[in-house]
């Protein structure tokens, strides 16, 4: 039996047996790689298979699967992470949701933005953009020795800074970020707070009444077990009368009346639905991120999180007792782990690794290593056999 809906059991989380049977992943496969993109599934797949017969089949397309669906797959995103629907827009992409916040937040000249080094670029570009067409500056936080990027962040964060922008850890490695005191940091200094949480969200809990984001993005083909090409952004109330970055029909008041949307209206759609991209409808990508979601909710997130967290504890673990170096537990995610070898990593790793079945990511000089609820102890055993051979 799974765990109940809110993701509790009684006060405590639950772990949450191995799960690989929900998953398209064959026997000989050990899968280490959620933080790049999430093996496929089953229920997702049957999802997206049934839009496609859709499009085979257009006579059956209705009102519903360009509306009632979009608002269903927006609901339970909000659900996640403690919203309302109306706060939430459909994206394509961590790109095109940083692209609403830098088009909705102001800098003034001299002012900064702040953000980590080696960040994403899909969460830098667009930043640099902005500082440069309004004479800002952009701080980038230098990899702290110590893992402490928190306490970095803080540090970067003064009188000066205008935006923020970040994740709930870094992209390549899982190096923790302590949101509650990055969020309290900015709001003092009058900060704005743009989010990119497509590391997170989904795994590791994440409320945005806590934070008080201005915008969080995630997309869904990580750990939201969703499509590619899909994702959701979070527009804090006091945004949602902002500019969208284009112009489409189903942004506007009038888009259920399809008879009549060539009678063009200045009104939008209420609440954040003025930022849906163009085509959000997709039949075949709202049903599968529906169903992710769903997964994720069935599970519930405390659940996933405490369940994941000692598998990577021991990856950590036994990584260190073969001499590579991990940042303490408290530095880094519950469930992304970065391990880096003394001299670099050997230039055929990921072959190596990979011939044995086993999948993971070099980002950088650091090994990323991302489990889920798919993966079990043979999972990780087969990982060090091949590490083991490489650090002798």
């Amino acid at each position: 039996m799974n765990p109940p809906l809110d993701g509790t059991a009684g006060d405590r989380p639950s772990p949450i047996p191995c799960q690989k049977a929900l998953f398209d992943l064959p026997d000989d496969v050990a899968y280490l790689r959620c933080a790049a993109m999430s093996p496929g599934l089953r229920a997702a797949q049957e999802a997206g298979a049934a839009g496609l017969a859709h499009k085979a089949r257009p006579w059956r397309l209705h009102a519903g699967h360009y509306f009632e669906d979009v608002e269903t797959a927006r609901g339970l995103f909000a659900q996640l992470i403690g919203a309302a629907a109306d706060d939430i827009a459909i994206v394509p992409s961590a790109s095109y949701g940083i692209a609403t916040a830098a088009a909705n937040l102001p800098l003034a000249p001299g002012q900064s933005i702040v953000l980590l080094a080696e960040q994403f670029p899909s969460n830098v570009y667009a930043w640099r953009e902005l500082a440069k067409a309004n004479g800002g500056r952009v701080v980038t936080v230098a990899r702290p020795s110590d893992d402490d990027w928190t306490a970095a962040v803080l540090e970067a964060i003064d009188d000066d800074t205008a935006i923020v922008t970040l994740g709930q850890c870094h992209w390549a490695d899982g190096g923790l970020i302590d949101l509650t005191a990055v969020a309290a940091r900015a709001r003092q200094v009058g900060a704005a707070l743009a989010l990119d949480v497509t590391q997170s969200a989904g795994v590791s809990p994440l409320s945005v009444a806590e934070l008080d984001p201005d915008f969080l993005v995630a997309v869904t083909y990580k750990w939201l077990l969703g499509p590619y090409s899909f994702g959701f952004l979070y527009v804090a109330p006091r945004h949602q009368d902002g500019r969208p970055i284009e112009h489409n029909w189903v942004g506007r008041a009038n888009a259920q009346d399809t008879n009549n949307i060539s009678d063009y209206v200045d009104a939008y759609q209420p609440g954040a639905r003025r930022f849906d991209v163009g085509e959000r409808g997709n039949f075949v990508s709202i049903p599968q991120a529906t169903a992710g979601i769903r997964q994720i909710l069935d599970w519930g997130v405390d659940n996933i999180a405490h369940t994941i967290a000692p598998m990577t504890a021991e990856i950590g673990a036994r990584a260190t007792d073969l001499g590579f170096r991990v940042p303490a537990a408290d530095r880094h995610v519950g469930h992304i782990i970065g391990l880096r070898m003394p001299g670099g990593l050997p230039a055929d790793l990921n072959d190596r690794l990979s011939s044995a079945g086993v999948y993971i990511s070099i980002r950088g000089d650091s090994i990323r290593v991302a489990p889920h609820l798919y993966n079990d102890a043979g999972d990780i055993d087969r990982l060090f056999e091949v590490l083991s051979a490489v650090a002798a």
